[in-house]
């Protein structure tokens, strides 16, 4: 698998922004021709780093206003009893996101319900289908921030290897890009 250069961070960076920029805007927008910006894409997808492009749904505005976090203990640490959990969440669609965490819970659950009984509802339900010691939730009052966008930019990755050493004369631009310099005229 390569590693991300600068121009991978951009389209990863825009596309997280706006998943539906053609290539064209996306090339324009990083300095890149579309034929290796297009390459360029479908490498980061063929090698997972874009998984999927999705709609963002507004969950209030479809009628799914409550949002709580819901923390599982159990005794049960076997794989059978695991295999059952992931099946369980696997099939509530209201369970939107699970956690294997430290601490004093074992697991932490995101949940998106029309309302608490429905909430309800679902715990219920996750506890027919798997033996928990202790089930808790929390309700979130107010979103403060949310944000699905990695932070791709700030970290610090090794650059991309092709095996190719660069051709003499030419720098790499401080964002990113590169420019030729002719060797003497650098003297």
């Amino acid at each position: 698998m390569n590693m991300l250069d600068a121009y991978d961070r951009k389209i990863l960076t825009l596309l997280q922004r706006e998943a539906s920029l053609s290539v064209a805007q996306i090339a324009e927008q990083i300095n890149l021709s579309t034929t290796p910006c297009w390459r360029r894409l479908k490498r980061l997808e063929e090698e997972g780093f874009i998984e999927k492009r999705v709609a963002l749904v507004n969950a209030k505005k479809v009628g799914l206003p409550v949002t709580a976090f819901v923390s599982i203990s159990t005794n049960q640490h076997d794989d059978e009893w695991l295999k059952a959990f992931i099946n369980a969440t696997q099939n509530m669609p209201e369970i939107v996101e699970v956690y294997d965490v430290s601490g004093d819970v074992d697991y932490i659950m995101k949940v998106i319900a029309a309302d608490i009984e429905s909430l309800s509802t679902i715990c219920r339900k996750l506890q027919r289908a798997v033996k928990v010691a202790d089930i808790s939730s929390s309700f979130v009052l107010e979103r403060l921030k949310y944000s699905t966008e990695l932070p791709i930019e700030n970290v610090e990755l090794p650059e991309r290897r092709t095996g190719k050493r660069p051709r003499q004369g030419w720098q790499p631009r401080a964002n990113g890009g590169v420019t030729a310099r002719h060797v003497a005229r650098q003297r």
